[in-house]
Formats: C-alpha cells, structure tokens, sequence
C-alpha cells in the first residue's frame, strides 16, 4: 500500500495557495540538450537549474521542476508536453 504524499499547503501573503508542483519523468527519446533548452523557455530556469534538474530526471526518473497554483501551473505544464516532454502536476 502506498501512503499519499500530502500536498505542501503554503499560502503568501496574497493569499494565493501555492501548494502543487510540476513534475518531469525520464524518457528515452529526448537529448539532455532539448530538455535543457525547453526548461529554460518554457520553465523560465537558469542554464545551471535546467541542468540539474535534466540530469536528476535521467538518474532518479523523475524530478520536480515548478511549484505554484494549479492556474499558473496548467498552462507550463501544458507547454511542455506540447513540447514532448513528460510532465504532470502533482
């Protein structure tokens, strides 16, 4: 039996509840490169924070790359599987 992971409940002081994460899954068709370079444009990651998060996805599976609301959430999460890449909000 798997326990649910609680969702992180966090709200600033707008009042906006920040408590959902996109997260990416390895594949096998996509280069470190184009991951890379779609994290940056898409995610809005520095060149260093893409990095990691293309090479912890390769070695772990999976890697959290945005947290925030579900609105500000779907549309980045929707991008990057428009872009071919494997992601889910959690």
């Amino acid at each position: 039996m798997t326990k649910n992971k609680p969702l992180i409940r966090d709200v600033t002081e707008t009042g906006h509840y920040y408590g959902h994460e996109i997260v990416l899954y390895n594949d096998d068709f996509n280069t470190f490169e184009y991951v890379i370079s779609t994290l940056i444009e898409v995610c809005g990651h520095t060149p260093e924070q893409a990095e990691q998060v293309a090479l912890i996805t390769h070695l772990k599976g999976k890697c959290s790359v945005k947290s925030g609301s579900r609105d500000e959430l779907d549309p980045v999460c929707l991008e990057l599987n428009n872009r071919n890449l494997t992601a889910k909000i959690n």
